[in-house]
């Protein structure tokens, strides 16, 4: 599964570390049953790799396919099946991690998500910082030497890493990171309430520093001679879906503007 620090993660641990050839001599001679790609979950061929008692519990395979159809109309369900039912990491793409912390809705905090999956980054440069993303790995089942060869390999490895350090450190100094981040999803809001007074739908409900309203192309034309907004999916033949996006460094009297333009639509 993708919750860390439970009872089997050491008997993996020592799994792997005879594997690798860490532990030598060893007695045991462990197997680990997992698919090769994430493409495989679609092809049911596939699922014996990590099942192989599945030919002999026809329970297990009904189980497995009642999960395998829910996914497939429940995008929040597919970590679960594919971490706990085909034994494949979990990453989490933090690149707008700091604004979905912000989240009045969120639940969760920064110090949870090492206990709730295997891989996931921290993102620098969409909460101010120049350059750099801080990757961290809470599943001992991969080595970091590893990691820093292939980011070698791809050319990526930094000279002077203590610049990218120093940024982090500020953002990690006296709640920076999340005090910036929520002054973004503070500002979105403001944003949505506007719309939302106005009478104007929305593509999804976001309570994060991105805003979806739905415009008609009159409407587009008008906000798009004072304000810089992304188009990004078309309703109908009269009607777009927009991207409204704040930052750290949004300035609450340039929100002011966009809300007394939204009030006039």
């Amino acid at each position: 599964g993708y919750v860390r620090e439970g009872v089997l993660d050491e008997e993996e641990q020592l799994a792997r570390d005879i594997l690798n050839g860490v532990i030598e001599d060893s007695r045991e001679c462990p197997l680990i049953w997992k698919l090769d790609s994430e493409s495989e979950m679609d092809d049911p061929a596939m699922w014996v790799k990590a099942n192989p008692s599945l030919p002999y519990r026809p329970t297990l395979r009904q189980e497995i396919e009642e999960s395998y159809k829910e996914s497939k109309v429940k995008a929040e369900t597919r970590q679960e099946i594919l971490t706990k039912r085909f034994n494949l990491p979990l990453f989490i793409d933090g690149a707008r991690l700091g604004y979905g912390l912000a989240s009045p809705e969120c639940d969760i905090t920064l110090a949870d998500l090492p206990h709730l999956c295997d891989v996931f980054y921290i993102g620098g440069t969409k909460v101010g910082a120049l350059f750099g993303e801080a990757v961290v790995f809470t599943n001992r089942r991969f080595d970091v030497r590893d990691f820093r060869y292939h980011i070698k390999q791809q050319g990526a490895m930094l000279a002077k890493g203590r610049l990218l350090g120093i940024q982090f450190l500020t953002l990690f100094s006296d709640n920076l990171y999340l005090s910036i981040s929520k002054h973004a999803v503070k500002q979105a809001l403001r944003i949505r309430d506007a719309f939302s007074r106005r009478g104007i739908d929305f593509l999804v409900d976001s309570s994060t520093n991105q805003q979806f309203p739905i415009l008609s192309t009159e409407q587009i034309e008008i906000l798009g001679k004072q304000f810089v907004f992304s188009p990004w999916t078309r309703i109908d033949s009269h009607r777009t879906a927009v991207r409204f996006c704040t930052s750290w460094a949004t300035r609450p009297e340039a929100v002011d503007a966009l809300i007394a333009a939204i009030e006039k639509l």
